[in-house]
């Protein structure tokens, strides 16, 4: 068989293993991803990719190594299912990240989430803005789970037949301390605005403030470390 044709043959073979394997680890293998499940993912690619490439590897060494690997993830994937320690040490565990409406800013610390990637997960569950929300719990999966506060949720206004108003989305004017000047100017505001509404919240220097938004009709939102 010549170089091409085995290439086509490993690389057919590899696509139908690793379709198998999918099978056999389940959904969550995808839409649950953990850290080691990336990691796991990514050695089963190389495994192919090293033996498609590699001469000194033949078919059956790469059909052995993805079927010895697939079975170590399975045993891993029943083990933590009964263990839950084991559980906890390869997958974490879930971390609230807002409690009550405060920011905890040790629990950002420990998960190596910043403020932005927090905004980012919880637009993705439609919240826009931090004062809406009473607890925010980081999942293992990366994802967040947001319980809001009880003037944000159901009913809604469409439930009472009230018209409703254009929607305005918060601005972020300071993260970690540090002043958003780019959001302030395309604003039209200026420092004196910003001490302004500081002083009016209570704090007098930046790095006093972990996160402060400003939004029309609701003013400014501060909280610190």
């Amino acid at each position: 068989m010549n170089e091409f044709g085995q290439i086509a043959v490993e690389l057919i073979v590899g696509y139908i293993t690793l379709f198998i394997m999918a099978k056999i680890l389940g959904r969550t293998q995808i839409t649950q991803i953990t850290p080691f499940d990336f990691i796991s993912a990514l050695v089963l690619g190389e495994l192919v990719g090293n033996g498609l490439y590699d001469v000194n590897v033949g078919l059956a060494q790469v059909l052995f190594a993805i079927a010895l690997w697939g079975l170590l993830i399975y045993a891993t994937e029943m083990i933590t299912q009964k263990k839950k320690e084991l559980r906890e040490l390869l997958e974490g565990k879930p971390v609230i990240v807002i409690s009550k409406g405060k920011i905890l800013y040790d629990a950002l610390k420990k998960t190596k989430l910043d403020l932005n990637q927090l905004q980012h997960l919880l637009r993705s569950r439609n919240v826009f803005s931090i004062r809406e929300v009473e607890y925010a719990i980081l999942e293992t999966d990366g994802t967040v789970s947001v319980m809001k506060k009880a003037p944000y949720e159901q009913p809604t206004r469409q439930d009472h037949n009230i018209s409703a108003s254009e929607a305005v989305l918060p601005v972020t004017v300071i993260i970690d301390g540090e002043v958003i000047w780019d959001n302030l100017r395309e604003n039209g505001w200026d420092e004196q605005w910003l001490k302004k509404h500081m002083r009016h919240a209570g704090f007098e220097n930046y790095s006093d403030i972990l996160y402060a938004e400003w939004q029309d009709g609701k003013g400014m939102h501060v909280q610190s470390y």
